[in-house]
């Protein structure tokens, strides 16, 4: 019975390590590879092949390895680190943000003092 358990939580725990790699991959993927340049950050093609990486070792091993544990560090790093550097490069987080020209300041547009 207690076996039975683990392992339910050893599948809850799969499948949110699976879950952090593919949010990872699809945010990357969205994410122009400029971006990853002006953040100073690795290329675009490294993260997504980190990530996707990730994500396959997650579903293939058993968490009781040292691979997915590893795949869980690439995804953190990418959602903590690298995701917010690229948000602020590039000015939000790209759904659904507002897109002005480039005199619009934070309330509007700038009239140079007209």
């Amino acid at each position: 019975m207690l076996m039975l358990g683990f392992a339910g939580f050893l599948g809850l725990l799969k499948i949110v390590l699976m879950a952090l790699a593919a949010f990872g991959l699809v945010d990357a993927a969205l994410r122009r590879e400029d971006a990853f340049r002006a953040a100073d950050k690795q290329n675009k093609v490294f993260w997504l092949i980190i990530l996707s990486i990730a994500l396959v070792v997650s579903y293939l091993f058993s968490l009781l390895s040292i691979l997915p544990i590893a795949g869980l560090v690439g995804s953190i790093v990418y959602i903590v680190d690298v995701r917010p550097a690229l948000r602020q490069v590039s000015g939000g987080s790209g759904w659904g943000r507002r897109r002005g020209s480039s005199s619009d300041g934070p309330y509007g547009p700038y009239n140079g003092g007209r």
